[in-house]
């Protein structure tokens, strides 16, 4: 039952292109550029989106097993994204972390062997930890950025796609009232059966495709948002075993 209702609705989609002139043509033509562009985006930034998810959640755990010798892990042993295009955020964090934190340690190693013994332990003080907190939120804030990459496309779909199909419907009306103004009844009745098609048409595809676009919309942004905030919770528990390793007991 259901097959013959959708070959029934876009049989009336057809109907009403083949109908239209030149420029509802061209809404229609739209508004399917749109939809498959919403469509596009949407499965991709899901699919990337749950990649990064898994991604992280094995690198977390790899992080929490080896806590004791955290700067000495061995990146090349981690899974790794399936496709250069999906972010690692995770992993640039770490990075990102460990090379400032050896950076630091070798800093304060060259001025401690300036004033005691070379075999001096080296430690990293609060200004220190300060430091690699904010070089890591700056990574953080890249990383963010990277997953909303693209998401701009949605939220203008959403506003788009309901004004095409209102411009739609606006032309369409205007044809129809057009075509009352013509002279013979068959070539009248043709153009404001046409018209109102259009009408009809471009309404109900610019609704199609914006509802869709805003769930997806606001599904993404929440996950990204949420992923901040697992970002956030990461680079704590990195910071609190670098911490714990390397801050000098008072």
């Amino acid at each position: 039952m259901h097959a013959p209702m959708i070959l029934g609705s876009m049989n009336s989609f057809v109907v009403a292109y083949t109908q239209s002139d030149f420029f509802g043509k061209l809404i229609i033509l739209g508004l399917i550029g749109l939809s498959m562009v919403c469509w596009i985006v949407l499965l991709h930034k899901t699919w990337t989106i749950r990649q990064v998810h898994k991604l992280s959640a094995s690198f977390q755990k790899a992080i929490e097993e080896s806590k004791n010798s955290l700067l000495a892990l061995d990146l090349t042993a981690l899974p790794k994204p399936r496709s250069s295009a999906i972010p690692h955020p995770y992993a640039q964090i770490y990075s990102s972390v460990k090379q400032k934190t050896v950076e630091v340690l070798n800093k304060n190693h060259y001025f401690v062997s300036q004033t005691s013994s070379a075999k001096a332990p080296v430690y990293l003080s609060p200004a220190d930890l300060e430091l690699l907190e904010s070089h890591a939120s700056a990574t953080i804030s890249a990383q963010n950025k990277t997953l909303e990459k693209n998401l701009f496309i949605l939220s203008t779909i959403v506003t788009l796609a309901p004004f095409m199909g209102l411009l739609g419907t606006v032309w369409g009306i205007l044809m129809s009232f057009s075509g009352l103004q013509d002279g013979g009844a068959i070539s009248s009745n043709s153009s404001i059966l046409g018209g109102l098609s259009t009408a009809l048409a471009t309404t109900v595809l610019g609704l199609i495709i914006a509802i869709p676009a805003l769930v997806a919309y606001n599904y993404l942004k929440n996950s990204v948002r949420n992923y901040a905030s697992d970002m956030d919770d990461f680079l704590t528990l990195l910071l609190s075993n670098i911490e714990l390793q390397y801050r000098k007991v008072e």
